[in-house]
């Protein structure tokens, strides 16, 4: 089922509309105790990860896989394709786009938005998905989005694989700039891995996703690193993602 979210940059007078693909659900085996939200690379959907984290010792988590928007994108050329945000290279170094980044974050929070209140809320991505997924930390510290919108999400914990920070060079001024804010950063933990042998999205990047976060106020980060690992991801990484979201959360009846 395909929804709508409509995002308008901050002093604009046109409106673009984001119409994203098909949302798969895995639901909790056990008792519900978390929802995560968790955001597919770019090209690819919501079904490839939702088989995936289907198969995880997790049963008190449900999982929200959504589909992007097809869109064009510049790193291809412009050749339309699945994608969380419109972007010129796969780092942090190109120009941000705030207003696909907005769009996205919006629509996760909608998905969550249907969750009980005693759930443990989470956002978790791989790539285009993981960029998102830390972008949406930022949202959730600063009360709001790039375009200025109150933020409504209430995140206990974030996951990203193989990502990148949109939005590095200005996030330690936001955040400082708000004693909410710092205090919002200071109590979000954050989880980011990479493989040293990532040809797609550098290793640097991640080094960097890490560094920024720190410097803006982000005081429960865990930096794993993946000796020769690609830009994909292997049992030891996701066993290590099992362990550090049940410590975070405090799952019952989880085991191996």
């Amino acid at each position: 089922m395909s929804r709508t979210t409509p995002s308008m940059g901050s002093g604009s007078r046109t409106t673009r509309t984001f119409e994203f693909g098909r949302t798969y659900v895995v639901k909790p085996k056990g008792k519900h105790q978390a929802t995560i939200v968790w955001l597919h690379g770019l090209g690819d959907n919501g079904s490839s990860w939702s088989q995936l984290l289907e198969t995880l010792p997790l049963p008190n988590i449900k999982w929200i896989c959504p589909t992007a928007t097809t869109r064009p994108v510049a790193v291809l050329g412009g050749f339309p394709c699945a994608a969380w945000f419109d972007v010129g290279e796969l780092s942090e170094e190109g120009p941000d786009d705030f207003e696909g980044l907005d769009a996205s974050v919006t629509h996760i929070a909608n998905l969550l938005s249907a969750e009980p209140a005693d759930i443990k809320l989470g956002i978790g991505g791989f790539s285009m998905g993981a960029a998102t997924a830390l972008y949406s930390a930022t949202c959730f510290a600063q009360g709001k989005y790039a375009n200025g919108n109150p933020c409504p999400l209430n995140l206990k914990v974030i996951v990203g694989l193989s990502g990148w920070l949109p939005g590095s060079r200005t996030l330690r001024n936001k955040i400082e700039g708000s004693h909410e804010a710092a205090r919002r950063a200071a109590s979000l933990p954050i989880l980011i891995c990479h493989g040293t042998g990532d040809d797609v999205v550098p290793y640097k990047s991640g080094e960097k996703s890490n560094h920024f976060l720190g410097l803006a106020g982000f005081r429960s980060l865990s930096f794993k690193t993946y000796d020769g690992l690609g830009h994909y991801t292997i049992p030891k990484e996701m066993d290590e993602v099992c362990n550090w979201l049940n410590g975070r959360l405090g799952l019952e009846g989880w085991g191996p």
